[in-house]
């Protein structure tokens, strides 16, 4: 190889790689503020983080190395996401992953500068935490699970999963903005189409849940929804369901893996990785106000048969052959 030549291929080499190789290169670490609502204590939530740090390590961001991640959870408490938010801020993360609406109101609210990426959030065009999905504007973007479309699918499903039940009870949280507009707009309406009006149960806060069972029981429900916002509650929740043989039907894969019996929403794992690509961008320099919202294209339709033969129940086949992961 000649003089010239060797110039051209090294040169074009080194302006092929990655800013992150640059940046490491130069000794710059990059600070990111991780807020969830839980810690990665089981195997789909642990999924989902490694999703986006799988992620961050193929374009060159390795925590340890380039990056280092300052995580915060609410566990379940939703008063501490303000204070959580105002930490992370006064960390001067250079950017803050967010994977809940609440979490994401809370950053927004706590900064107007540091970059925001939302992780999987229902409609945030709808709750105001961006101007559109074209055009987000501020300091927010990411990638949106279209969650009130995919709660009148989920709805279709249980239907046609459970064609003669009709006592349908929703656990939802009223205080919360997009479970308003959700419920009220789009599922309400949906399952009233369906033959399954539902009963409204709120639960605003922990101490409101025992009460809000104790509806689902003396209202004699035969299939019960718990919104969003019961993610905390999921396991005393199925529990209660399993005990009083009635099934339960969620957006999210995990109540399906801890006994819940369908499950019918976007592929958060997808959803949680390309959210990583957002980190990127803005780590390399992109503003987010420039990065339009994905939303979700890949959907997940889990039942447990196990749950199915615990509750008596038999799915008919042409549910099963939607599904993309039966539990057995």
């Amino acid at each position: 190889m000649d003089r010239r030549t060797f110039i051209a291929v090294m040169g074009g080499s080194i302006l092929a790689q990655p800013l992150a190789t640059e940046a490491q290169q130069a000794g710059k670490v990059y600070r990111i503020g991780w807020f969830a609502l839980s810690q990665p204590t089981n195997p789909e939530i642990a999924a989902l983080h490694d999703a986006v740090l799988q992620e961050l390590r193929a374009q060159g961001f390795v925590e340890g190395q380039n990056v280092r991640i300052e995580r915060r959870y609410t566990e379940g408490r939703e008063e501490r996401a303000t204070a959580l938010a105002a930490e992370l801020v006064s960390m001067k993360a250079d950017v803050i992953f967010a994977t809940y609406s609440g979490l994401v109101r809370a950053a927004k609210e706590a900064t107007s500068t540091i970059p925001i990426v939302m992780g999987a959030v229902a409609n945030p065009e709808r709750q105001g935490l961006i101007a559109s999905l074209a055009r987000p504007g501020g300091n927010v973007t990411g990638t949106s699970s279209i969650g009130a479309e995919s709660g009148a699918k989920l709805l279709q499903i249980a239907k046609d999963a459970l064609p003669q039940r009709s006592r349908l009870a929703i656990l939802w949280n009223p205080n919360l903005p997009i479970s308003a507009l959700s419920v009220r707009e789009t599922e309400v309406p949906a399952a009233t189409a369906l033959g399954m009006p539902p009963i409204l149960v709120g639960v605003r806060s922990p101490a409101d849940l025992e009460p809000a069972l104790d509806t689902i029981v003396r209202e004699r429900i035969d299939v019960l929804y718990p919104h969003g916002a019961m993610w905390p509650h999921r396991q005393q929740i199925v529990d209660f369901a399993t005990k009083h043989r009635i099934p339960v039907v969620t957006a999210a894969r995990e109540w399906t893996r801890i006994g819940g019996l369908i499950s019918y929403g976007p592929d958060l794992r997808d959803a949680f990785r390309r959210s990583a690509m957002y980190v990127v961008k803005i780590l390399n320099g992109a503003k987010p106000a420039d990065l339009p919202v994905e939303q979700a294209t890949k959907f997940d339709l889990v039942i447990n048969l196990k749950t199915a033969k615990a509750l008596g129940l038999t799915i008919p086949p042409s549910v099963l052959g939607q599904a993309t992961q039966v539990i057995e």
